[in-house]
């Protein structure tokens, strides 16, 4: 394959805009994600299985923050690297690595979270309905109610980066090392590398239905719970737990309002990214793969603002991190 064919035209967008914004949210990110972990891990005492799944979500944050300084670079000067350079492997291999990494872990967790939320308020409403079905007390009783225990939480997350490892390193080896030497391109920042050759083209549709999945489970939980809450809106207990309710469903609220903003807008451009990236128009394809990386670039951008995410998901670390900003601005 010549350059010519191999070759796409950067805009200022891409070259400029894009490796500033990313540089932007790898401080951000790096700090505020941080002092998240330190919190969660040396002022929070006593741990809840929320606080596993968050303690997971920064270490996730954390990877894609690293990731972005190799992002960067490759979008400022990708286009002048030689293919084959070491410049070239090493973003091409841990730029793509982490990211992808890093994208499915918060996503699991983030479903986990939106599960953990919907099977604590059900798991405390059972125990005290003596009309449940067998069915709601095993499926919610039993099952769900893992979910709320910090050990099971514990062994999940580990469990989950184990698989996310096992899938995504296989795919990005192959696409470092084989996809891209085989279309043998002059540049680092070429069409290969932007739209993949078969199996990792497949493998990003294939993690585009999986990110579809995860808005599924969290819109999933938001509706069993509204429906669940009418199912009990006569009940005179209702009142009692209204703040608890009102918490959980805030809880969901956020979840899905991360996964609408950050990740389905590059779910849905994905398939129509690859419909019409195999036509011959270069000029369109160079505005596709613009457009594919600020969604990108958007769905990372959600590891940088976690930390503020987590003062409306944990009410422990909102109150940990305001006495610690309390006592640091103490005269004594």
């Amino acid at each position: 394959m010549d350059s010519n064919s191999t070759y796409i035209q950067q805009s200022v967008a891409t070259s400029i805009v894009l490796p500033i914004i990313y540089i932007f949210l790898c401080i951000l990110g790096l700090l505020g994600n941080i002092l998240s972990q330190w919190v969660f891990l040396r002022k929070i005492t006593r741990k809840t299985s929320t606080h596993m799944y968050l303690t997971n979500l920064v270490t996730a944050n954390l990877l894609v923050c690293s990731a972005m300084p190799f992002v960067s670079a490759y979008f400022m000067e990708g286009s002048t690297w030689k293919y084959g350079s070491t410049q070239c492997n090493v973003v091409n291999f841990w730029g793509t690595l982490f990211l992808h990494v890093s994208m499915f872990i918060s996503l699991t967790t983030l479903s986990c979270i939106a599960i953990s939320r919907y099977a604590t308020l059900i798991k405390k409403d059972l125990t005290q309905e003596e009309n449940a079905s067998l069915y709601e007390k095993i499926f919610y009783g039993r099952i769900l109610k893992k979910f709320c225990q910090p050990n099971f939480a514990k062994k999940l997350c580990g469990f989950i980066w184990g698989v996310v490892l096992a899938t995504v390193i296989p795919v990005t080896i192959y696409y470092s090392a084989v996809e891209l030497s085989e279309e043998n391109g002059k540049m680092c920042y070429s069409e290969v590398a932007e739209c993949g050759a078969e199996i990792s083209g497949t493998a990003r549709l294939v993690g585009t239905a999986f990110i579809g999945f995860c808005f599924l489970v969290v819109l999933l939980s938001y509706y069993s719970f509204v429906s669940y809450l009418k199912k009990i809106r006569k009940s005179t207990s209702i009142t009692k737990k209204y703040s608890t309710y009102c918490s959980v469903k805030r809880h969901l609220l956020v979840i899905q309002f991360l996964l609408i903003v950050c990740f389905l807008p590059y779910s849905i451009f994905m398939p129509i990214f690859y419909a019409l990236a195999k036509s011959n128009d270069r000029q369109r394809l160079g505005h596709l793969v613009e457009i594919k990386n600020f969604l990108i670039c958007l769905a990372a951008a959600r590891s940088s603002t976690d930390p503020i995410i987590f003062l409306l998901l944990d009410k422990t670390f909102k109150k940990t991190l305001y006495n610690l900003f309390r006592k640091a601005n103490s005269p004594h």
